[in-house]
């Protein structure tokens, strides 16, 4: 009997070249210079909408999916609670997916990132997901 993992590997798309270290920490430098610039014009959605793209994947990207959560959670902690359910209800499933992934990796450090702040970002997109997101982003197996 096969093992799962080598089952799995024939379902990952390796076309996708591995991007450098270099190349990931640039991405995610420019982004997060674009959150910065939706955050102080108050365009709240828009800065969400920007740190959600392109997270870096990989087992070898530790590093910048720890700078990537950074710029993340700046974004997440900008708007007012009454301004989430606006911006969740904005933003396209897949995006409420990394969302969710992106809400889990913070509450994991709650020294770092406000959780009540996590905690209204996960009520508000499980009312508009259901249930499906957790479960989703729980079974997935790329992490952000």
């Amino acid at each position: 009997m096969a093992d799962f993992d080598d089952d799995y590997e024939d379902f990952v798309d390796t076309s996708i070249p591995a991007r450098s270290e270099y190349e990931l920490n640039a991405g995610i430098q420019d982004r997060s210079n674009q959150v910065r610039g939706f955050v102080s014009s108050g365009r709240f959605a828009e800065a969400v909408a920007k740190a959600l793209e392109d997270p870096p994947a990989g087992r070898d990207a530790q590093g910048a999916k720890d700078k990537n959560l950074q710029v993340v959670m700046e974004a997440l902690a900008a708007p007012r609670g009454t301004d989430i359910p606006v911006i969740v209800k904005q933003l396209a499933p897949y995006q409420l997916d990394t969302l969710m992934k992106f809400v889990y990796r913070g509450m994991a450090y709650p020294e770092a990132f406000n959780p009540s702040v996590l905690l209204t970002w996960h009520e508000k997109v499980t009312e508009v997901t259901g249930l499906g997101s957790i479960v989703r982003v729980l079974t997935d197996r790329q992490t952000v």
